[in-house]
């Protein structure tokens, strides 16, 4: 069984992607790594897997969504050259607070990216991970919710955002 990767793109996302398409294909061989043992993927266990293999390429990890130091300590999981990731493997309802973070690091003043990137499971993903390795996903935000709820956010989440649905 290996990983596959499903996307959807909101306001243009896969054009903005695409014209970094290298940093584009770096996302996907990080998210498809071979060091990624599925058996063993609880969400922490995946998570930690995932930023051993952003630090390895370069992407900083934790950047603060604000400059100045008495800010709200809003953190970002993944930044390079303005493409702002987020890892939702948390409950359904972080889906608003993470979205907001790409919103407010593209806004006006602070201008740090073009670009979120928004990484969650899917549906099925999650009930592989249950049913065939004992690993529980319930809970968890899922590629289809994103999909179904992000046009809804239109006016309050002007900023593109990819999203990558990891599949088994």
């Amino acid at each position: 069984m290996k990983l596959r990767l499903e996307y959807f793109s909101y306001r243009f996302a896969e054009q903005i992607i695409n014209s970094k398409f290298t940093l584009k294909q770096e996302i996907d061989q990080i998210l498809l790594h071979s060091n990624i043992d599925i058996p063993t993927l609880t969400r922490p266990n995946f998570n930690k897997v995932l930023l051993n293999n952003f630090l390895e390429k370069g992407w900083k990890s934790q950047p603060s969504v604000f400059d100045e130091p008495d800010s709200p300590a809003a953190k970002m999981d993944f930044l390079k050259e303005r493409i702002g990731i987020e890892v939702g493997f948390g409950h359904a309802s972080f889906m608003g607070i993470d979205l907001l973070k790409f919103q407010v690091a593209s806004y006006s003043a602070l201008n740090k990216i073009d670009l979120g990137v928004y990484i969650v499971t899917t549906k099925n993903f999650q009930k592989k991970m249950t049913t065939q390795h004992n690993q529980n996903w319930e809970g968890s935000l899922n590629f289809e919710k994103v999909v179904k709820y992000l046009p809804h956010f239109k006016s309050a989440i002007q900023v593109p955002v990819y999203v990558i649905g990891i599949d088994l």
